[in-house]
């Protein structure tokens, strides 16, 4: 099952949809073009990882999949910085 090759307006769309699910799930708290970038570049990072392996995607679908999972391994640095810096809280406000 082929959808055909994602071109540049639908790898926005669809990099912004897997960048948006991963930044909700690694609780990012990243921006919106954050989002978008992270999932464009996961997907893509990914997606040429795996063809020099020898697996070929090519639909939205393997895009969108490929774009979470790299989308969530490039947020992860994002979110360890956010949670090492930010300030302790002093316990009564627990």
């Amino acid at each position: 099952m082929n959808e055909g090759p994602v071109d540049w307006g639908s790898a926005i769309l669809i990099g912004g949809m897997a960048g948006w699910m991963a930044n909700k799930f690694m609780h990012a708290h990243a921006h919106l073009i954050v989002d978008v970038v992270a999932g464009v570049a996961g997907a893509v990072l990914l997606n040429a990882m795996f063809e020099g392996l020898g697996f070929h995607y090519g639909g939205w679908v393997e895009f969108l999949a490929l774009g979470f999972v790299g989308a969530c391994l490039l947020l992860a640095p994002v979110r360890w910085m956010r949670v090492r810096l930010r300030k302790p809280r002093p316990p009564n406000d627990w």
